[in-house]
């Protein structure tokens, strides 16, 4: 197979797929307009499809030959709550939301590989086309798996793969261990007691705890966690008053952790909980901590080696040696296939997306899919599929 002669033909395709579906972003679990434009093409293709699980994901299945394996191609769909500053004619039509991670571009390449692999099936065994709902902070693919995913479809590996700005476009980047950081985010309520500004005395300063609080938790990487490994600790919120002239009764500090150890995982979130105990109790005031409050925390998203060896030889029949970076620099971003990872072997590799120039990187409002990279997407899980499972 070749991408010149299998799938420029459907390049134009896919290229009005993903601009359709980029100027219909829909977020997390409101992805219904989404879902129903990707399941009538996998209709339309001959697929056996299921609709709902996750709430709005789909799933398709394709079997060919007579062998029993079963893999899992998973593609991403929800957009991000970022006012799209674009100016093109497919740009964001939902005002306050937009494709900022390329996520119309993983749904397109998925979608181009289950035609291709339908019209021409060289492989044997059975491929599950996962078309996943949530990723952006909402852990989509916990909830497909809570809702059967792997049960009803007991695939043997499963496969992601995500676009990275400033590698190459249609270059790939992959490697065993751990690909991605696991993401913690955590609230901090610092109760004092209010008073005058005047009278700093009578009271308890929330806002001086929090101070203290912020400034104790930046040690945690420097001072608890062993150098040689990764983690960083930020602080993104701090949220406390609403006038000149009086200490507030409570401040909050939000903000999140993320390392490649689940025994670091465990170790700062521990450490956070120490320190505010700490300092409260030496400036007299009392905090509540919430450890994320709006998701259930992504685990590190971790490559096992045979997987990895497998993507790897499909990247590089498609790539060549030189346009696959076998020793990528691990990404503090976090990604939930690692919730599918953590159930099934699997690898979840980059795609090169290009340049990053004029601010089109990642969750940037400028960011736009490179549609020349979707025939080598699909091109990957075409040959993937064809060397997990080789026809007889």
């Amino acid at each position: 197979m070749t991408i010149t002669n299998d799938l420029q033909p459907l390049h134009e395709a896919m290229r009005g797929w993903r601009q359709h579906l980029h100027r219909h972003p829909e977020t997390a679990f409101e992805e219904v307009e989404t879902a129903r434009f990707v399941a009538e093409k996998l209709k339309a293709f001959g697929l056996t499809v299921h609709e709902g699980l996750g709430k709005t994901g789909v799933v398709a299945t394709l079997s060919s030959g007579i062998g029993k394996r079963t893999i899992g191609l998973r593609a991403d769909m929800d957009a991000l709550f970022i006012e799209e500053k674009n100016t093109f004619p497919y740009k964001s039509e939902h005002h306050g939301k937009m494709h900022a991670c390329g996520h119309d571009g993983h749904t397109a390449m998925l979608l181009g590989a289950a035609k291709i692999l339908t019209e021409k099936p060289n492989f044997d065994g059975t491929v599950v086309f996962i078309f996943q709902p949530a990723e952006e902070g909402r852990a989509g693919a916990k909830r497909m798996i809570d809702d059967g995913l792997f049960e009803r479809f007991p695939v043997e590996q499963v496969f992601g793969m995500h676009n990275f700005p400033d590698i190459p476009a249609g270059h790939f980047a992959v490697r065993p261990g751990p690909m991605m950081a696991s993401f913690d985010c955590f609230e901090i309520r610092v109760k004092g007691r209010a008073t005058h500004a005047a009278m700093p005395h009578l009271g308890t300063d929330a806002i001086v705890a929090a101070a203290q609080i912020v400034n104790a938790l930046q040690t945690i990487v420097s001072r608890t966690v062993d150098p040689a490994d990764s983690a960083v600790v930020s602080i993104t919120q701090v949220h406390a008053g609403n006038t000149w002239n009086a200490i507030p009764e409570e401040a909050v500090i939000r903000g999140t952790y993320r390392c490649f150890k689940p025994s670091v995982q465990r170790l700062v979130g521990e450490k956070i909980g120490r320190i505010v105990d700490g300092v409260c109790a030496g400036l007299g005031v009392a905090a509540e901590i919430a450890f994320n409050p709006e998701n259930p925390g992504y685990p590190v998203t971790f490559n096992s080696e045979v997987e990895t060896a497998l993507a790897t030889q499909a990247a590089i029949a498609v790539a060549g040696e030189d346009g696959v970076d076998l020793g990528p620099t691990p990404c503090m971003g976090s990604e939930d296939f690692a919730f599918m990872l953590q159930e099934k072997p699997g690898c979840y590799l980059w795609i090169g997306n290009g340049p990053s120039r004029n601010s089109c990187l990642l969750h940037n409002p400028h960011y736009d899919f490179n549609d020349e990279i979707l025939p080598t997407g699909s091109a990957y899980w075409v040959k993937l599929v064809e060397t997990v499972l080789p026809a007889r």
